[in-house]
């Protein structure tokens, strides 16, 4: 019965959650901890702040972590493919009306105007973002370098995207933990003078 539960209230988190992950938190929320009462309000805030600092879905996390609770690895499971099961489903019965239909001149029209809305809208992200980053640095060189670096990696060098976040995050941690023992290092020298 409890796994039967947990593959409806999750598949209706799924079904409902439209808008991606955060606007599943409070489905979650009102699902696992209001109704069920799986967990309580501040094992699910824990395990939010977790899922959040983790790469990939909130709603495959938080699935996982409560499915995982109530029932262990089966029930991490059963949460999961309830939780992206309807997503599933939606997207092979669209695949199957778009390539039905995809010589018919009005799918057609939109399957090409999909590729340069994509671009806009990749590009006008990346000019926030790029804007966003220049704003918050803390020195200007470093930001420049930073980017002068990128485009060196990405056009020049044609490597792959998730490469380059993936060296920036590891440098940039590295970085970070450096500077934070320096500073320690240096507050104690002037703790003990």
């Amino acid at each position: 019965m409890v796994y039967w539960q947990l593959f409806v209230a999750f598949f209706r988190i799924g079904i409902f959650g439209f808008g991606g992950g955060p606007t599943m938190v409070p489905l979650f929320h009102t699902e696992c901890v209001k109704k069920y009462k799986w967990v309580t309000d501040d094992d699910f805030a824990d395990n939010l702040a977790l899922g959040n600092a983790l790469p990939g879905p909130i709603a495959t996390k938080l699935a996982a972590y409560i499915g995982y609770r109530v029932k262990g690895w089966k029930g991490a499971l059963v949460a999961n493919i309830a939780v992206v099961m309807p997503v599933v489903l939606l997207m092979i019965g669209l695949l199957q009306v778009i390539y039905r239909y995809k010589d018919a001149p009005g799918v057609y029209g939109m399957i090409q105007a999909i590729g340069p809305v994509i671009a806009v809208m990749t590009g006008v992200m990346t000019w926030e973002f790029l804007q966003k980053g220049w704003q918050g640095a803390s020195t200007k060189t470093g930001a420049s370098i930073s980017l002068a670096l990128s485009v060196l990696a990405l056009i020049i060098l044609d490597l792959h995207p998730g490469l380059v976040v993936g060296i920036a995050l590891l440098f940039s941690f590295a970085y970070t933990t450096w500077s934070i023992r320096k500073r320690k290092k240096k507050d104690n020298e002037e703790g003990a003078a």
